[in-house]
């Protein structure tokens, strides 16, 4: 599956993202750019059994994170090691992507300019701007 897969019409499972800082692997390379996919139910079932969700409810964005991010630069695997050693505001920006493409469907968000209170709308996940119509 690639970052632009689409599995019927209209129906997008994975999206890009770039990481606010990125994760630096043990030979310090930055690896910023990844792909998540959608969730299952299988994925969320399998998080609430996980032992350490469990334990610490706080595992449950790490154990769904690492079930659904189908790369992350040339790291391989993705595992919780690689989702526990990210930076605060990565694994947040991780955090907000997963809610926003399996609660919302997209990675858009609606902004405005707090200088001139234009209105235009910014994919979060891949960086990209767009003008609202007639903004």
């Amino acid at each position: 599956m690639t970052a632009s897969t689409v599995d019927g019409p209209g129906l997008r499972t994975e999206y890009p993202f770039t990481l606010p800082r990125g994760y630096v692997d043990e030979r310090g390379q930055v690896h910023r750019s990844g792909a998540m996919r959608l969730a299952t139910a299988k994925d969320e079932l399998t998080a609430h059994a996980d032992p350490q969700v469990r334990q610490n409810p706080a595992y449950l964005s790490v154990h769904l994170i690492c079930r659904t991010l189908t790369s992350l630069g040339t790291v391989a695997p993705v595992d919780r090691f690689v989702i526990e050693h990210l930076f605060a505001s990565d694994l947040a920006f991780l955090q907000d992507l997963y809610r926003r493409i399996n609660q919302h469907g997209h990675t858009e968000a609606d902004v405005r300019c707090p200088g001139c209170g234009h209105r235009f709308v910014v994919d979060i996940a891949a960086g990209d701007e767009s003008e609202e119509p007639g903004g």
